[in-house]
């Protein structure tokens, strides 16, 4: 497709009939309208189908020392994702809440309940007490290309179907949790999130969500995240089954370090750091197996240990009270201890 002004300096030169240049500048400018009108219209059937399903969540909590607590008030968004009344939304929208109010397309306000919150991912669900309700259809986030067109609902401050549409800008982010915890498999796009669109729908042009809403970076214009649906899902499921999602912990505190290149070379270790046990907690796994503080960790069930985060999402994969090996440097020695890790507290800071 040729510019405008190329057309029309092509025809001025060579002295054609401008009539001939005027149809081509128009039949490109009815095409941009056409291509207009489509990307539009794609917003539009997509807001049509999942809008109805966009939630407003008011929240009351308690905040300040127990002698002088006070109420506050909070608000975000949620999408109904089963017509029997589950609701999913951030973690941090409902989290530690006294009380919660939603209130659904048709206007009436319902009272929900949270039947799980798991802060590591920051996804909840809640429920409310009805039937047949219009709920959305969840897509395939693993199926997303860079560049695909996104459109970001919310019901920020009981506004219904807030839109904003944008691109998939990155795939595969990571973001750190309010717990501390890496949430991995994150989508980054530039459709905006207004205040009060946590926890709701990321969708395609086709009407499926593919992404929960969860945070913007306010320095950076353009940055905004949502949860994967695929990590959603998963959640999602085990919150409704168990109403937590159990993980293992060790019970130590460190930090990432840099191993010597003796210790690495002469032990042939796949990674150059490790984590530094900086203190071990009472009564842990850690502290019953003999971990020691400055021992360095560089290895689960033989699996590499290069970071606290890797760390993390080793123990998020494992079973709890499963018997494994963990591999350690002490002082300059290579050891190989046994290990039944516990169940963390859900408090997102154990490992």
């Amino acid at each position: 497709m040729q510019p405008i002004f190329q057309l029309t300096s092509r025809y001025n030169n060579q002295g054609e009939d401008w009539s001939s240049a005027e149809n081509q500048v128009k039949e490109l400018s009815h095409l941009d309208s056409a291509l207009l009108d489509a990307y539009s219209q794609a917003v539009i059937n997509a807001v049509a189908k999942v809008g109805p399903a966009v939630v407003n969540i008011d929240v009351q909590t308690r905040i300040g020392n127990p002698r002088a607590m006070r109420e506050a008030h909070g608000s975000g968004s949620g999408f109904i994702f089963t017509p029997d009344g589950f609701i999913l939304t951030n973690s941090h929208v409902v989290h530690d809440a006294q009380s919660i109010n939603v209130t659904i397309a048709d206007g009436r306000m319902l009272p929900a309940e949270i039947v799980g919150d798991d802060p590591d991912t920051d996804l909840a669900v809640l429920r409310v007490d009805s039937s047949n309700l219009v709920s959305v259809s969840l897509g395939n986030s693993e199926s997303l290309q860079v560049g695909q067109l996104v459109i970001a609902i919310g019901n920020p401050l009981g506004f219904q179907a807030s839109v904003t549409a944008g691109v998939v800008s990155a795939l595969g982010r990571s973001l750190r949790s309010q717990s501390g915890r890496l949430i991995d498999n994150i989508i980054q796009t530039d459709a905006a999130l207004n205040p009060g669109n946590s926890g709701g729908p990321l969708v395609t042009a086709f009407g499926e969500v593919i992404g929960v809403n969860t945070a913007v970076i306010q320095p950076a214009q353009g940055l905004c995240f949502a949860i994967a649906i695929s990590t959603a899902k998963y959640v999602a499921g085990r919150l409704i089954k168990d109403g937590k999602i159990s993980r293992s912990f060790i019970g130590v505190a460190g930090q990432n370090v840099t191993l010597h290149r003796r210790i690495v070379r002469f032990y042939n270790l796949p990674v150059e750091t490790g984590v530094l046990v900086v203190s071990v907690e009472r009564d842990s796994p850690a502290q019953n197996t003999g971990l020691q503080d400055g021992d360095i960790l560089i290895a689960f069930d033989d699996q590499p240990i290069g970071s606290i985060d890797g760390l993390h999402k080793l123990l998020a994969q494992h079973p709890v009270l499963q018997r494994s090996t963990l591999t350690l440097i002490r002082k300059t020695e290579k050891l190989k201890i046994e290990i039944i890790p516990a169940e963390s507290g859900n408090n997102g800071r154990q490992r």
